[in-house]
């Protein structure tokens, strides 16, 4: 019986862990992260704001957690890379940024998290940028570096103008008009152009001299 009980309230602080999780979401995306006091998480989630102290610390580690279950970079952990890879990482290289470009175009609430970050100096951001930087340091460190040899340098400044491009298009696309250099990226063609594009330009940075 003890047992039982003991499964009903775990169950019952991640459902409540869950809930404040998606309240932090529903209010950035409606009312913006200005509006992300404790006080407005508890109600919206409906339950009391201790909830948040208890199970998270506070609202900078329940922020924190929210952030990072929401960012693409943030998941590419050494379990989800391909234990043998023989190119290089090239293919490794068109799957992420084509990866990267589907997951943000679907998830608003990444949107409103970069656009956020830019904009306000807070703790919880300041980690979400150096868990992307740590996750994307294991594949420069482990896998490309070695391929480029001493044009890995090259290879990283590249890779950062085609992340940032990826992250600009999208939330342009979202702000201010679908339309860019003539490509409608509200169409699943001008999407695809974009992705098609993107394995062009790795294809062309893996070519031997």
């Amino acid at each position: 019986m003890e047992k039982e009980k003991g499964k009903i309230r775990q169950r019952n602080k991640n459902k409540s862990k869950q809930d404040l999780i998606n309240a932090v979401g529903e209010l950035l995306t409606t009312k913006g992260y200005s509006s992300l006091k404790v006080n407005n998480i508890a109600a919206t989630a409906g339950l009391d704001k201790k909830l948040i102290y208890k199970y998270f610390g506070g609202t900078e580690e329940l922020l924190d957690e929210y952030i990072l279950s929401q960012d693409f970079w943030s998941n590419v952990t050494s379990e989800k890379i391909p234990q043998v890879i023989n190119d290089g990482g090239k293919e490794l290289t068109k799957l992420m940024l084509t990866s990267q470009f589907d997951f943000l175009e679907k998830n608003e609430e990444l949107q409103k998290i970069l656009l956020w970050s830019l904009s306000e100096e807070r703790k919880s951001l300041k980690n979400l940028i150096e868990t992307q930087e740590k996750n994307g340091e294991m594949i420069f460190a482990t896998i490309t570096d070695k391929f480029f040899g001493e044009k890995s340098r090259e290879f990283r400044a590249i890779s950062a103008i085609m992340v940032s491009g990826i992250y600009y298009l999208n939330m342009y696309a979202k702000k201010n008009g679908s339309i860019f250099c003539g490509i409608d990226l509200s169409e699943e063609e001008g999407k695809q152009e974009i992705k098609n594009a993107i394995t062009k330009m790795v294809d062309k940075i893996y070519e031997k001299e």
